[in-house]
């Protein structure tokens, strides 16, 4: 095939590779039917299909085609089982071949920095460990059917707000430590078909332009075999796209980048070698995916459904459970409370919103299992203020039931692709409602639907809460089969939930903005910042109950003394204390006893989850190897081990430490490594310190912060964004009517969901003015944007005579 492909490549004229460099349209990509390469499909879907039925609406947010709507990346995540993962891609997989699609874009394995980002909930963790295992065990299962994947959003792509145009800023080592090793991970394990590029800036430069992060890190360091494709409309300087490493601008620009790439060609500007390494990945990918092509393929939904019930059940999390109050019996007069029983918040909004096959509420599945109960609404979900009618009907009931079961959470406005959250709250109904339902019945169960952590008043007052994330469209039945026993609960958290936002600190720096963020908190991220300052949080990461009790035990290492090049082969035994089967989630972390570098309490570097019958125990292995140890040093630009004694912890959670062994570890690095404390002392004593001087992030940046906010009189580029120049007059009337074209509801739909609708005003408020270029589909020119930006900067004579000027 790879000499079929280079004599394609040979046949093909100047202005086909080029135009084999962007999309047909907003799914699909260029066929060049003279010579039989085929069209191929992509389509969202990091936890189901979102295929559109029609070729695509101006923003490509129509309605899509029914397929399985599987738990979100921060539910699966919870379940820390990488065979789980391996068998919902598969299924996924499936779908794909069903519905002809060849690339499915996900999975997202951008860290969870701050838990304000509106799009955590499809995001795996704040672990970089974590996230590249499981996101490696999706991408190995959609591919292993032949269809590839579209590893996202690389890099640095930790919040919503004007994630199209802002700049992060952050230091090498949080960089390489934190927020690219889930990248990495997946990347070496997994070799995912496709990467897509973020829309960010990184280090001065857009992500599409970013030579270091797409060649020198992605291909030449990590060697990545397949291609880089822009998240829809990132693409900035499209020749320079391509010598960055950058290979498919999605959706179609109408011609007008492809263009751009013919006149870099003959005016020397770009080389045809240049070109032909971009479309010889593009040809390998597309040859490579018709091959995978099944035609009729048909999949079970009934199937995937039960798989979908499956894999919510292993996701939910038990974060209380007093009194053992949880199973819950068929016995019992039970009452339940909340809107989100009848109408279930199961998924995300925004690009990954799924058209179920079915949906199973909590109230359809008690019935399914002809269990006897009561139900009240209790709260209006369209209104956070607490309806006193509603909560009055639920107390005054549920003062005669044995048990009280509230579903509650985070309405869809709350969390979204396009915004992210401003507090931790819930909304005021579903608290007030919980909150008096404990004055008048001691036996509460909460169940969540949320898709990152919340924060919990009532958390005294009830006796179990069960994390039910957003479950998928066969929620309600892993709900059910976890509060009635059938299935035991085995979930952790992949995240840590605070006490209060203000325990936070990169939430402290998050958002910022307008032209550029700063990780001022560099590695402390999640457990990492929390377990260092020695803050008390709501729940620790990696915790979770059982309906069951596991006993640790004989933690051994097979030498205590290695070079950081050895192995180190650790092992202990696990048994199952209760009388229930269950799983337990074995987690190994390691803590360097003495550093010259600020390091983290503890990191997560193993974890494994086995199942034992009640009695049963067994013996669980795990292997290290020198990146167990190593940190990332930015004189040397490689990861290193400083010689010194290495604790090997295992726990049931990140505070839930149950084995402790030591290692001393003799490094080859005989040179002193720079002590930072006297000139950045907040991050070696974060116990003293709550927030990061100026004078210390730039100590650790090794040089000066960038301009955050616009200054005076300086003029609006290309790359501002719609919002920026809408201060202006012209920029007001620009922004008015792209927002009254882009705002039309879908075909056949009276009105814009409400969500969708905050969602999009945010994103056409935050797009770069050379969007309207490339998302116009060739409509828009970019001379037509110049000459607008020439009168919105008050240079009208420029502007007018450039009505004029040829383009």
């Amino acid at each position: 095939m790879s000499e079929n492909i280079r004599d394609l490549l040979n046949k093909l004229t100047l202005e086909e590779k080029a135009s084999l460099c962007s999309g047909e349209d907003f799914w699909h990509l260029k066929g060049i039917q003279r010579l039989n390469i085929p069209s191929i499909m992509v389509t969202d879907g990091p936890h189901g299909l979102r295929k559109q039925e029609v070729k695509g609406d101006h923003v490509g947010l129509g309605g899509s085609v029914k397929a399985t709507c599987f738990p979100t990346a921060s539910a699966t995540a919870s379940s820390w089982d990488e065979e789980l993962m391996f068998n919902m891609g598969v299924a996924l997989s499936k779908e794909c071949l069903a519905e002809d699609v060849s690339v499915l874009l996900g999975p997202g394995a951008n860290i969870k920095r701050s838990p304000l980002c509106g799009r955590n909930f499809e995001y795996i963790s704040e672990d970089p460990y974590l996230t590249g295992k499981m996101g490696a065990s999706l991408v190995r299962g959609v591919q292993s059917n032949g269809i590839g994947t579209s590893l996202k959003h690389f890099a640095l792509n930790n919040q919503e707000y004007r994630r199209m145009a802002i700049e992060s800023v952050v230091d090498d080592r949080a960089l390489r430590e934190i927020y690219l090793p889930g990248f990495e991970t997946i990347i070496k394990e997994a070799q995912p078909w496709t990467v897509m590029c973020a829309y960010n800036m990184y280090n001065g430069e857009y992500c599409s332009d970013n030579k270091t992060l797409l060649t020198n890190i992605l291909k030449e360091e990590w060697g990545h075999t397949g291609l880089v494709v822009t998240d829809w409309g990132a693409c900035n300087n499209r020749v320079a796209g391509i010598k960055a490493g950058l290979e498919l601008e999605m959706p179609s620009s109408g011609g007008v980048n492809d263009k751009l790439i013919v006149k870099a060609v003959k005016n020397g500007t770009l080389s045809i070698e240049e070109v032909d390494r971009v479309v010889l990945r593009l040809l390998n990918l597309i040859f490579k995916a018709n091959e995978g092509k099944q035609k009729d393929y048909r999949y079970d939904v009934d199937e995937h459904n039960n798989l979908a019930a499956e894999i919510a059940g292993e996701s939910m999390v038990l974060l209380k459970n007093s009194e053992e109050i949880l199973p819950l019996s068929r016995d019992e007069r039970i009452l339940v409370v909340g809107e989100f029983a009848k109408k279930p918040r199961y998924q995300g909004a925004g690009s990954s919103l799924i058209n179920p096959t079915k949906v199973t509420t909590l109230l359809d599945a008690l019935e399914n299992l002809q269990i006897k109960f009561d139900y009240i609404q209790g709260y209006n979900i369209d209104s956070d203020i607490p309806n006193m009618e509603l909560i009055s009907q639920a107390v005054d009931s549920a003062k005669t039931y044995d048990k009280v079961v509230v579903i509650a959470g985070l309405t869809d406005d709350y969390e979204s692709e396009g915004f992210d959250r401003t507090h931790l709250d819930m909304p005021d109904s579903h608290n007030k409602l919980i909150e008096s339902l404990c004055e008048v019945n001691e036996n509460i169960v909460v169940i969540l639907q949320n898709g990152a952590p919340v924060i919990m008043p009532w958390i005294g007052g009830v006796k179990a809460v069960l994390e039910g994330y957003l479950g998928g469209q066969a929620s309600g039945t892993a709900m059910v089969n976890i509060i009635f026993g059938i299935v035991n609960p085995s979930g952790k958290i992949a995240e840590t939930f605070p006490l209060k936002l203000e325990d936070d600190l990169a939430s402290k720096y998050f958002g910022m903005g307008p032209k550029t963020v700063e990780y001022r908190e560099s590695i402390y991220v999640g457990y990492r910042y929390y377990d260092k300052a020695e803050k008390d949080v709501l729940f620790p990461f990696g915790f979770g109950l059982s309906y069951t009790n596991f006993e640790y035990s004989d933690l051994k290492l097979n030498n205590k003394n290695i070079s950081d090049n050895d192995k180190l082969l650790v092992s202990l035994k696990i048994k199952n204390v209760g009388d229930v089967y269950g799983k337990e989630i074995i987690q190994l972390y390691v803590n360097d006893d003495i550093s010259s570098v600020f390091r983290p309490q503890k990191e997560l570097k193993a974890f494994k989850k086995i199942g034992l019958n009640p009695g049963e125990e067994r013996e669980v292995n795990f292997e290290l190897t020198k990146r167990s140890f190593a940190f990332y040093d930015v004189e040397s630009k490689d990861w290193i081990v400083e010689s010194g004694l290495f604790n090997i912890l295992i726990g049931s959670s990140s505070r839930d430490i149950r084995l402790e062994e030591s290692v001393t570890v003799t490094s080859d690095i005989r040179r002193i490594i720079e002590n930072l404390e006297p000139k950045a002392p907040e991050y070696y004593n974060l116990i003293e310190y709550n927030t990061i001087s100026n004078s210390s992030f730039i100590e650790l940046l090794g040089r000066d912060l960038p301009v955050q906010k616009r200054l005076k009189g300086e003029d609006f580029t290309i790359t501002s964004t719609v919002g920026d120049v809408s201060s202006t007059f012209i920029g007001k009337i620009l922004y008015k009517n792209i927002s009254k074209n882009f705002l039309k509801p879908p075909s056949g739909e009276e009105e814009v969901d409400p969500t969708m609708k905050r969602m999009m005003e945010s994103i056409i408020y935050e797009m770069p003015l050379r969007s309207l270029v490339l998302m116009s589909g060739g409509k828009i020119s970019f001379k037509t944007v110049n000459i607008l930006l020439q009168f919105i900067n008050s240079n009208y004579l420029k502007g007018f005579f450039a009505i004029f000027k040829p383009s």
